[in-house]
């Protein structure tokens, strides 16, 4: 089996090569560099001949594809002399591709050995001055998104190879951070550190492969922003001993209510187009979430992972044509997949289940709009909307019919059919009827306080007709 030793060159002087590397790169192997930057590649030049991967850089436009070039080269060396040596700065095990790439993909194909070197982890580190962490995130600026970031850690960034990527790097950044925050830029081979503020970021000289970030914790009482995780403390803190008396009372079922409050005010500030209370509100109803899984956790059945992870599966599940090998060219296509994927999870035997699946808890606006959507997904639905409009008409009709006999059962008997008639036209035009009313009660509102506003006497002392004059005008307001 053919040979690769990758070994890892140190963070800067000749001096901490190890003895291991000194002796293999003297074993008379073909020996090949990532690159002759590193400050110890002209020096070993003297005693070995080293080629190095530098037009690499220069002749491919993605790191992606230089990577993918450099591991295609360096295997057909090892394929041509057997055995080679691959030198990397650093450490082997810390931001080289190539060598993730190798071990990754072809240990089974290749014999391949590490011969370690102090990491550019370990000097940068060293170099921040920082020491009264409680985690450590290393990340690879060409992987991490805004989504890696953890405020409450010591975050180093590496792979900021030239102003381009710390540009890229400032905006997933400052989706997390203040603007002002200070990061420490460190050159761990030139053993120089700067602290810069974090829009400034890309206006810096210099980048390289030994250009690392460093992103200190926000301390918790010093917070201007907080995650998912500091949320989960808080409320664990409100339900501790220690905490709120309020919220140390509560269970799943006396707060079930404030669930759908929060989840209506949500739609309020999306109808409001109040982008502020709107984030806000959102707030709110993630508290609920958070609250109901600390309740979990207490009670030892689920916890926050728990829910996260459930719903991660679950998206994953109802989404093949995103996670899979299913195809949906529109989102008609994607919803039937969705749906598809849904029934299967549940594991429904039957239509008359899949009713029967909508919850209860919704209001009963929302659950029949849902039912009848269910019910005409297996051709249960009129044609067209003329239907729908025809059935309030009769529905209309036969409640007419009892109120006139002052049948009261029979009145609420067809009143519900009025309104489950009135639901299903909502649904051929692509109304929801929850919102629809909820907005007409805010304009009942509007419009009763323009009446008390405008009025020029206590409301109890006006008649239908006076009301009604100031109620037309409201309309035009």
């Amino acid at each position: 089996m053919n040979t690769i030793q990758i070994i890892g060159l140190g963070a800067g002087s000749i001096d901490e090569l190890t003895i291991r590397a000194h002796k293999a790169l003297n074993g008379n192997i073909p020996t090949f560099a990532r690159t002759e930057r590193h400050p110890i590649i002209k020096k070993l030049q003297e005693e070995v001949e080293i080629k190095c991967f530098d037009d690499f850089f220069e002749k491919y436009e993605t790191f992606d594809e230089v990577y993918e070039k450099m591991t295609d080269n360096i295997l057909e060396l090892v394929k041509k002399h057997g055995k080679i040596n691959y030198c990397t700065a650093g450490s082997p095990y810390y931001g080289d591709i190539v060598t993730k790439k190798l071990i990754n993909e072809y240990k089974d194909q290749i014999n391949i050995i590490i011969i370690d070197g102090m990491s550019f982890l370990d000097k940068c580190i060293k170099l921040s001055g920082f020491s009264d962490y409680k985690a450590i995130k290393v990340l690879d600026c060409l992987e991490a998104d805004e989504f890696s970031f953890d405020i409450n850690s010591f975050c180093i960034v590496s792979q900021v190879y030239d102003s381009e990527m710390a540009s890229q790097l400032k905006l997933k950044l400052m989706e997390t951070y203040p603007d002002d925050t200070s990061i420490l830029k460190i050159d761990v081979l030139e053993d120089n550190v700067k602290k810069i503020p974090l829009f400034m970021l890309d206006q810096e000289k210099n980048y390289g492969f030994s250009t690392y970030f460093c992103i200190l914790p926000i301390e918790i009482s010093k917070n201007t922003v907080y995650n998912v995780t500091n949320l989960c403390r808080i409320v664990k803190i409100l339900r501790s001993p220690d905490g709120c008396p309020w919220d140390m009372k509560q269970t799943h079922e006396s707060i079930r209510q404030h669930v759908i409050e929060e989840a209506y005010e949500v739609v309020d500030a999306i109808d409001n187009d109040d982008v502020d209370n709107l984030v806000e509100e959102l707030g709110d109803l993630l508290f609920q979430v958070v609250f109901h899984a600390e309740l979990g956790s207490e009670d030892g059945y689920f916890n926050f992972s728990d829910v996260v992870t459930n719903l991660c599966k679950k998206m994953y599940s109802r989404h093949p044509h995103v996670f899979g090998d299913i195809k949906a060219v529109n989102a008609d296509e994607a919803l039937e997949s969705w749906e598809a994927s849904k029934q299967k999870e549940k594991n429904l035997s039957s239509y008359t289940d899949n009713l029967k699946n909508v919850p209860k808890a919704l209001s009963p606006l929302s659950r029949s709009y849902k039912i009848q959507k269910r019910a005409a997904e297996v051709g249960f639905d009129w044609p067209d909307a003329e239907g729908a409009v025809l059935k309030i008409k009769e529905e209309l009709f036969e409640f007419l019919e009892e109120y006139k006999n002052s049948d009261s059962e029979k009145m609420e008997e067809e009143f519900g059919d009025l309104l489950f008639a009135l639901v299903n036209l909502a649904r051929f035009v692509k109304i929801n009827p929850d919102i629809a009313l909820n907005k007409t009660i805010n304009k009942f509102i509007n419009r009763f306080e323009y009446i008390e506003t405008n009025s020029k006497k206590d409301l109890k002392q006006m008649n239908l007709e006076e009301m009604d004059e100031l109620w037309e005008e409201s309309k035009f307001q």
